[in-house]
């Protein structure tokens, strides 16, 4: 069964725009578990444009799926790790100005210290998980890491979907089926949407979390936030 992990920094950012605390995230977060996610995912990133140091906390105190908390491995994020210990860590290799994450790790340059990330995770308690391209060889030397888990950039699937599906999913399956005879679990994320799900689901039936935001934020918008996580679901099922 793929999991739905729920991306709520977009929820932060509406709230950050007028200040205060409406939207409430915590509240956001508990329905999102009370409608069927199984899983919360932030990206607190240094400047606090969505998701602050202290919603970490905050939502440590009521998240009761799992806990998945992205970002730049610099100082800040590993203190975040080892003092909420999250079930999840994943490593993304952003720049602080970026404004969504639009790349993957090259495993082969930065595997040493992806490998230092990895055991100190590991010594913490903490699934570790590092978001990752479809380069076969980024997905060789990730399994060299000793990660967990490679959540795998969608944005190019996504981009090309409606051009040609197989095509647009054809990657996406080797490095999959490549992480997996190499030990580590698969989770894929950055604009699935309703459309496009089922589809990628059903092409890598093994996949073991999707972390989904800004579409599924959207649709709430029309949908209403429950019926838009049910919708979710069922894409997950369809196959």
């Amino acid at each position: 069964m793929t999991k739905l992990s729920v991306n709520i920094n977009k929820i932060a950012t509406i709230r950050n725009a007028r200040g205060g605390d409406v939207p409430n995230l915590v509240q956001v977060a508990i329905d999102c578990e009370r409608f069927g996610a199984q899983g919360i995912t932030i990206h607190p990133r240094p400047d606090e444009r969505h998701i602050t140091t202290q919603d970490v906390y905050d939502l440590k105190a009521v998240v009761t799926t799992e806990y998945n908390i992205e970002g730049y491995p610099d100082e800040r994020y590993m203190r975040l790790i080892e003092e909420v210990r999250p079930a999840q860590a994943t490593l993304v290799p952003d720049p602080p100005h970026v404004l969504t994450s639009n790349a993957g790790w090259d495993t082969v340059k930065h595997g040493a210290w992806l490998s230092e990330l990895v055991q100190q995770f590991k010594d913490w308690g903490v699934r570790s998980s590092i978001f990752i391209d479809t380069e076969l060889s980024h997905i060789e030397h990730a399994g060299k890491t000793g990660v967990d888990r490679i959540e795998l950039y969608t944005g190019p699937f996504a981009e090309s979907f409606h051009q040609n599906q197989e095509q647009a999913v054809a990657a996406y399956v080797q490095a999959a089926e490549l992480a997996k005879e190499l030990g580590m679990g698969v989770n894929a994320g950055h604009d699935l949407s309703l459309e496009n799900l089922a589809f990628f689901k059903s092409k890598i039936p093994f996949l073991d979390e999707v972390s989904i935001g800004h579409a599924l934020i959207s649709d709430a918008l029309y949908l209403g936030l429950e019926n838009t996580i049910q919708r979710y679901l069922f894409k997950l099922k369809e196959v």
